[in-house]
């Protein structure tokens, strides 16, 4: 290499060692300041309709059972059937209850042949005794002979109506007019007392049943209006009124059961019939936020909240969830500025540019 390449790659090397030199001398660059997009908190009232599903079933169901234990020899009725009062649904194997009654019988025949035995010794021992050919306590005894004959008869007839009640009691009748809903035995089987045999829906009054989430229900109490309508023809529709609410939660579904008084139905919407109830619940001033502005504070829901330049977290309790938005119950006020989109990289008291404010 020439003395004039030596003298070009020197100023080369001279000039590089003072870009590096200015560059280490220069100040670091300050991050940008985050640019957020922000809503004002304006509350409005809010009442959604709530949807439920249900069927309609009478207001009075009982469960008919034999008083007494033995087996079916005849079953008389099926679901769905109707029945009138003292109609025989079903029949019970007289024999044992028979054989009751035949003892019970002669248990009285045997107690009125003491009783009258005991009587004629008693009237003997009433007109001896006047003359002097019998004792006091010969009478006394006689005439507590026939006391206690008298009084065991009592008992023997006493049992043998009750044989005879319990014999009665082989026919199962229907108490009340009203549809079969349900059978829970067949002939030839051998069932106990008390054991449920049909269900019946008694005539009268009719309900909508719905099982509902308890958050629902809290929002709702007794005589609020609800539009009941028939699922499978919407068109059929009447208005009830909330009857009665269960005060336990069902440990299965975690649900309370509503029952809606009816007043006449429509000829369509019968018993059993699947329905659909549709209740607008009391307005509440709640807050709309887009999805986007939800956040986490450890584990409850949060929003930031922007004030003087800066945001920090704001606990919220969101009372429904929707598509693309969310209902804000409480821990907002109107006025309240919330950030609806840049908020992912936040953190308490960072000062933020507002790029764009919406507007509700």
């Amino acid at each position: 290499m020439g003395h004039r390449g030596k003298k070009a790659a020197a100023s080369l090397l001279l000039m590089a060692t003072v870009a590096l030199a200015a560059c280490g001398r220069e100040e670091p660059v300050e991050p940008d300041t985050p640019r957020v997009q922000v809503l004002e908190v304006k509350p409005a009232t809010y009442n959604p309709r709530v949807q439920l599903t249900g069927d309609i079933r009478a207001r009075v169901q009982t469960q008919l059972s034999f008083r007494v234990s033995g087996k079916i020899t005849e079953r008389k009725a099926d679901v769905g059937d109707r029945v009138t009062p003292r109609q025989v649904l079903a029949r019970l194997d007289p024999k044992d209850l028979q054989n009751n009654v035949d003892s019970a019988n002669a248990a009285v025949l045997a107690q009125q042949a003491r009783v009258t035995e005991a009587r004629a010794a008693f009237q003997r021992q009433a007109i001896l005794l006047p003359k002097g050919y019998t004792s006091r306590s010969e009478y006394d005894s006689a005439q507590a002979q026939l006391h206690a004959s008298e009084s065991s008869l009592a008992a023997a007839q006493a049992q043998l109506a009750n044989a005879r009640e319990q014999r009665g009691y082989t026919d199962l009748v229907a108490d009340a007019p009203g549809v079969i809903t349900a059978r829970h035995a067949e002939a030839g089987q051998v069932v106990q007392a008390t054991a449920p045999i049909f269900d019946l829906a008694r005539d009268g009054a009719r309900d909508a049943v719905f099982n509902v989430y308890e958050a629902l229900v809290g929002q709702s109490a007794e005589g609020t209006p609800v539009t009941v309508s028939l699922l499978e023809n919407p068109a059929v529709s009447v208005v009830g009124q909330v009857r009665e609410v269960t005060p336990a939660v069902s440990s299965q579904s975690g649900t309370l059961q509503v029952k809606v008084a009816l007043p006449e139905l429509p000829a369509a919407m019968r018993l059993g019939a699947v329905v659909s109830g549709s209740v607008e619940t009391p307005g509440k001033a709640m807050v709309e936020l887009p999805w986007a502005a939800l956040t986490k504070d450890e584990h409850d829901p949060a929003v930031w909240l922007l004030k003087d330049g800066k945001v920090n977290l704001r606990k919220v309790s969101v009372a429904r969830y929707l598509t693309g938005k969310v209902i804000v119950a409480d821990g907002l006020q109107a006025g309240d500025t919330v950030v609806i989109a840049g908020g992912q990289l936040l953190h308490p008291d960072m000062e933020v540019e507002v790029a764009r404010q919406v507007n509700q």
